[in-house]
């Protein structure tokens, strides 16, 4: 909202009738809005255009989807725009209405926020109405009140709405909703969580077809697309696009390090940028969010403020998914009321709470997406009006030219498009436990619901009867098992859960969230401080110390899937990792650096950025060549090791995983060799201690798509992948139970229990769809073949400039850095480095 403007505003009529009353009928284009200007107006603001536009859109009865800048009013624009609608319907003499809006959020912590948002001009417009809120945080008292009678509003998750769908009264309880509201559509649009959702809509649809759904978003590319994904291709009336453009200052700046050298790798300039970090926060006014792309990576950033500043012990906070909800909210409390002058965070701040007090965000390391950059730039300056400012503080000195980049692909609008998935079998059979649960279903309606939704637009009917078979016997090789029977037909003709075990088992395992088990971290002499891996804790051994929560705690013992520690006495110890995969490289960003290389290749040098790189890469001039859109840029070099081959695509970790394993396999399909393999976002690296041709590569065939699809398979152990990828299906479908309340089931015996499910469908059942989900999501997902293609197409049409080196050119040593850390200690990381440095200085002198 704007701040009042010197234009009057019409005070509250007398003719309309005071908050919460019923008002009299007036046309759609008279009443869009009204209630929504005049709540503004009592406070002093003023309803931006896009506002207006969407209020306007909700009284014809409009879906859509709501594009603007974060802390724009996003909020308010639909919210207030419901309640003018639903004020006008309200029955007379009825104080409390149903339930009429769900409020759908990614995030807990969001949800929280959103409930504080939305309570404000309810107070005041409707004060008889009811809000709560539903999630995983909820407490028990408040679910048996909600189960008693739902309130008017409700906050809640894609996984809690699907659970309201299993209660038996779903169809009397939620047919009241009228409107639905996702909030940051851009988080859940590409994942089995906004599949989950839109499941849910497709249900709710179904019995209200007069259902107005609104999505939120901040950064998304493909904007079009995103709106029917959550409305549906044939919503009516057509759903609107209400782009959301407003003068909000965004500053973009890169904390530049004094000297970053002629070589670098990754992590390189971490630690020393430590003292520029801690002078930028004491020059803050407000508090600072530090952002780091990983939970370690926060855990060491925590230390290392820690360690400049002891004195601000208290006054700088953690914040991340894994430590305990006390915590976090405290942390988040604290961000509001501007008592902290820093958070170090993961993306489990990136999304629309609102945290006023902060000032500023520093971004550790590349974010890896224009999107995920103006996302937690947004976290600053959070209000019209107030300016947003990100500093990106690299890590290694090709960060620094990516953070160049990266500010001019935010310039221009350069935002990653987000797809949804296609048909996930895995959620499909959740869902029709789910509804089946829900008051039962019949078979041939719900198949017509199901295709509504986007994802499942060309589901086939012999899809769907496999799952429904699935459900009801296990399919072919579970019809043994009664565990497996979880759905049956009845008398009536509609499919019902008819175990109650099944569906409490069902209930406990709703959802998509599928994560690497965890260990609770408590002390022995009480108190819980957050979660851990499992794999992690098993390499402790007794009196290990690790660093966690902003502690450093001592390892004592494992009992009941916990795990209990001490404060350690020591001074020193290790840092957790965790599984969640690395961030790669957007092929925007991708693009955006090369274009950024061309600059420098031409000897141009316009930005701060490029300045400070610039001894590296005039290093890389001499050495080699400067890759730009126009040339590939491959390297050949020989050592002890053998023969290495470099080749720079810019096309990130995933895609360089699958071109590395295709380029081996091609290689060696000649001759048997066999390669050691490494990638980072900007190329990867082949060794062979035995020499191979590399003819194929210098004309180009060894990157020719060819029979694409074998060669992948070929090339990598698909089978394992695929087995891998299996136990995330097997959780989600339901064939994997993760235990009751208190009696978690370990990682040991989920693997092991989808490894059996996995061989038993390969020897009995090979036309299992869940095992072809499997193959599909490992090319897809992990692999990215899609891009994977696109990115051999785009390496042919590039000029190849095949450099042989003498020494490692400063692209190419971070790529070995990578191998030898899998292989070698720090110190002999570090010798090896410096003997290294000193051949390639001689060289390049």
């Amino acid at each position: 909202m704007e701040e009042q403007s010197p234009d009057p505003i019409e005070p509250w009529p007398a003719s309309r009738p005071a908050p919460g009353a019923v008002p009299r009928k007036r046309s759609a284009r008279a009443a869009a809005g009204s209630t929504g200007r005049h709540w503004m107006a009592g406070r002093g603001w003023k309803p931006f255009a896009f506002q207006r536009d969407v209020w306007k859109a909700i009284a014809q009865g409009r879906s859509g989807l709501l594009h603007a800048t974060t802390g724009a009013g996003k909020t308010y624009a639909v919210w207030l725009g419901m309640l003018d609608v639903l004020l006008q319907g309200q029955v007379p003499g009825r104080s409390a209405e149903p339930l009429r809006v769900l409020w759908i959020t990614p995030m807990r912590a969001l949800a929280a926020d959103t409930t504080r948002a939305l309570a404000q001009p309810l107070q005041d417009l409707a004060p008889s109405w009811t809000l709560g809120q539903r999630t995983g945080d909820t407490a028990s008292a408040e679910r048996a009140r909600q189960d008693r009678r739902f309130p008017t509003v409700l906050v809640t998750t894609p996984e809690s709405l699907s659970l309201m769908l299993t209660r038996e009264q779903a169809r009397e309880e939620l047919q009241t909703v009228g409107f639905v509201v996702v909030d940051e559509w851009h988080e859940l649009i590409g994942s089995k969580r906004g599949v989950q959702t839109q499941l849910a809509l497709a249900r709710l649809r179904r019995w209200n077809p007069a259902l107005v759904t609104w999505g939120l978003s901040a950064t998304l590319g493909n904007l079009e697309e995103a709106m029917a994904v959550l409305c549906g291709e044939a919503a009516q009336p057509a759903p609107a696009l209400v782009r959301g453009k407003i003068d909000k200052r965004l500053a973009i700046d890169t904390l530049v390090p004094p000297d970053p050298g002629k070589y670098s790798w990754a992590g390189h300039l971490g630690a020393r940028m430590q003292l520029p970090v801690v002078e930028e926060i004491e020059q803050a006014k407000g508090t600072t969010l530090v952002f780091t792309n990983v939970r370690s990576q926060a855990e060491i950033w925590y230390q290392l403020l820690l360690q400049a500043r002891p004195e601000w012990a208290g006054d700088i906070a953690l914040h991340h998914g894994s430590l305990d909800r006390a915590t976090r909210e405290w942390v988040e409390a604290g961000l509001k009321d501007g008592r902290l002058r820093a958070v170090v965070a993961t993306s489990s701040l990136d999304l629309g709470v609102d945290f006023l007090p902060v000032e500023r965000v520093l971004q550790i390391g590349s974010a890896k997406g224009v999107a995920r950059m103006l996302q937690r730039a947004g976290r600053s300056g959070h209000a019209p009006g107030r300016a947003s400012r990100l500093t990106l503080v690299p890590t290694h000195t090709m960060e620094i030219v990516e953070a160049a980049a990266a500010r001019e692909a935010a310039a221009h609008g350069r935002i990653e498009r987000r797809e949804a998935p296609a048909k996930p079998l895995d959620v499909l059979v959740q869902h029709l436990v789910t509804v089946a649960l829900g008051g039962g279903f019949d078979a041939d309606a719900l198949f017509e619901e199901v295709r509504t939704a986007w994802s499942y637009r060309t589901l086939t009917r012999a899809e769907f009867d496999w799952a429904l078979v699935f459900c009801e016997r296990g399919g072919e090789s579970l019809t043994a098992y009664p565990d497996y029977h979880r759905i049956r037909r009845g008398d009536d003709g509609l499919w019902h859960v008819p175990d109650r075990g099944v569906a409490r088992r069902h209930r406990l395992s709703v959802g998509t969230i599928v994560s690497d088990a965890s260990m609770q971290v408590k002390y022995l002499s009480g108190g819980t401080i957050g979660t851990i891996e499992e794999g992690f804790i098993a390499r402790l051994r007794k009196g290990d110390c690790f660093y966690f929560a902003g502690k450093l705690l001592e390892f004592v013992r494992v009992q009941d899937m916990a795990a209990y520690v001490r404060k350690a006495t020591r001074s020193k110890g290790t840092v957790p990792t965790w599984q969640g995969s690395k961030m790669a490289l957007s092929t925007e960003m991708g693009d955006a650096v090369l274009e950024m290389l061309q600059t420098a290749a031409q000897g141009r040098y316009p930005h701060p950025e490029l300045r400070a790189a610039r001894p590296m890469l005039e290093t890389q001039a001499r050495l080699s060549r400067i890759p730009t859109p126009g040339m590939l840029l491959v390297e050949s070099f020989r050592s002890r090791e053998g023969q290495h081959l470099y080749v720079h695509p810019f096309a990130g970790r995933h895609v360089h995983l699958g071109l590395a394993s295709l380029l081996a396999w091609r290689l060696a399909r000649e001759r048997p060799n066999t390669f050691s393999i490494s990638i980072n976002d900007y190329g990867f690296e082949l060794v062979s201690a035995e020499p191979f041709d590399l003819a194929p590569v210098r004309d180009g065939s060894a990157f020719e798509p060819g029979d694409l699809l074998h060669d992948v398979l070929a090339s990598l152990n698909s089978s394992e992948l695929a087995q891998r990828r299996f136990r995330e299906i097997a959780r989600v479908a339901g064939l994997i139970f993760t235990g009751y309340p208190g009696q978690p089931k370990s990682m040991r015996q989920l693997q092991a229990s989808s490894g059996l499910f996995y061989e038993v469908f390969r020897k009995y059942d090979r036309g299992n769809l869940l095992l072809t989900q499997a193959e599909q999501e490992v090319l897809s997902q992990e692999l990215e073949v899609s891009r994977l293609r696109a990115t051999l197409e785009r390496m042919g049409g590039r000029a190849l400039q095949l450099v042989e080196l003498r020494h490692p050119s400063p692209m190419s040593l971070p790529l070995m850095v990578e191998r030898f850390r899998e292989k070698l200690t720090t110190e002999q990381l570090s010798s090896r480095l410096d003997r290294i440095l000193r051949d390639m200085e001689r060289d390049a002198g």
